[in-house]
């Protein structure tokens, strides 16, 4: 692959398009972040909820890489954003939920969860919240896979997968698990993860730890740099 001058980076959110401000300044620091892993690179974030906000970036960073901030390949990263990205001859990379670093690096702040609780794994079930949808079958596929390798990481009691919008849902997903905690699978705070999981897990009676979104997460914006080094063919150490 020829070396790249002055690259760029763009990360791409969905955004909450009732109210897309706080996820849109949400994404620029990520963005920032980012950068600071990135010497040399230009780096922006924004989502596509908030209006000619993508356009507007793509055209200051000039032929910038899309980095989709998604959780799976789903409808939005495999026809809208990818629309997108086409119509201005981008190169747009996986998104961020089939990451393979991921998984290893949410088992450590897991097992980090549990010493915190005291918590022994074998009498202990992972519950995995996610959105899923009733349009594409592929946006189960990245969570159910995220869980297997948390069962292989991880001697859970048991894991099981809910989701918002397909079956199993999460409210019966997360019934009558006894001890348990929750990882929550999306990237944003979102009005699922403000609205959906917690009115969930009250119908559930689920009340075990339920760690944040992972835009909030220390770890990520070097997860997001050395994926998308990795992407484009430019590997780099791992350090997280």
């Amino acid at each position: 692959m020829a070396p790249v001058t002055d690259p760029s980076l763009l990360i791409v959110a969905h955004g909450s398009p009732s109210e897309p401000e706080p996820q849109e300044e949400a994404l620029r620091a990520l963005g920032r972040a980012v950068a600071e892993h990135l010497p040399g690179w230009r780096v922006e974030g924004t989502t596509l909820a908030a209006e000619g906000c993508f356009e507007a970036a793509a055209a200051r960073l000039g032929q910038p890489v899309v980095y989709p901030f998604f959780m799976s390949e789903g409808w939005f990263t495999g026809r809208f954003l990818a629309g997108k990205t086409s119509e201005l001859g981008l190169k747009q990379l996986a998104p961020f939920g089939v990451d393979p670093a991921l998984p290893a690096c949410a088992a450590a702040r897991l097992t980090a969860t549990l010493q915190s609780q005291g918590w022994a794994s074998r009498d202990t079930a992972l519950l995995l919240a996610a959105h899923g949808s009733a349009r594409s079958k592929t946006s189960a596929d990245a969570p159910r896979a995220f869980a297997e390798k948390l069962a292989q990481a991880i001697a859970f009691r048991s894991v099981t997968t809910g989701f918002v919008e397909q079956e199993p849902f999460l409210t019966d997903a997360a019934r009558d698990l006894g001890q348990a905690l929750c990882l929550a699978f999306f990237a944003l705070r979102s009005g699922h993860v403000e609205g959906d999981l917690p009115e969930a897990f009250r119908a559930a009676g689920f009340s075990g730890p339920v760690l944040p979104p992972f835009i909030e997460w220390n770890e990520v914006p070097e997860l997001i740099a050395q994926g998308t080094l990795r992407q484009i063919g430019q590997p780099k150490e791992a350090t997280i």
